[in-house]
């Protein structure tokens, strides 16, 4: 398998057994990506919607030879497999999986926008994905991740999780 795709995901679960519900999704992107990095676990109040429970949050970067239009798909399907269902904008979920940063790709497409349009807003995407790729540039602000998540105003507190 070609891997030249080189993409970073944010995932999230607050439904269930959250830790087991990211290693699930992680084994099964391993079916279509080879996953290189991972993320501590953050765990983070909710954003958005408040009635729910905290999330656990990582982020991870993969290699692929699917095109961003296909990988969408496929996370789509994981996510439908483990039972993700989209009834309360920013609501509970058992796995959310979002793609990031695609190459270094400015990616506007009905089904997918890349960068994800607000993941420099958030510090649960942003104190993972620092973890991980603290000097990579977003393609459209071209600042790293490290600065973006310095420049947080009001930032949610993202704790590593053990």
């Amino acid at each position: 398998m070609k891997e030249n795709n080189k993409v970073f995901l944010g995932l999230s679960s607050n439904i269930g057994k959250n830790a087991e519900n990211l290693k699930t999704a992680l084994s099964e992107i391993e079916d279509f990506a080879k996953v290189e990095k991972i993320s501590s676990f953050y765990k983070t109040p909710p954003y958005g919607y408040k009635d729910q429970d905290d999330f656990l949050n990582i982020a991870t970067k993969i290699s692929t030879e699917l095109t961003a239009i296909e990988l969408i798909v496929k996370l789509q399907e994981i996510e439908h497999k483990m039972g993700r269902v989209r009834e309360i904008k920013n609501g509970p979920r058992v796995i959310d999986i979002d793609i990031l940063l695609y190459n270094n790709e400015i990616i506007k497409h009905p089904s997918l926008k890349v960068p994800h349009p607000e993941m420099h807003k958030r510090n649960f995407v942003l104190a993972p994905l620092a973890e991980i790729a603290a000097e990579t540039k977003h393609p459209i602000l071209n600042k790293t991740i490290q600065t973006l998540q310095k420049e947080l105003k009001n930032p949610d507190k993202a704790k590593i999780w053990k």
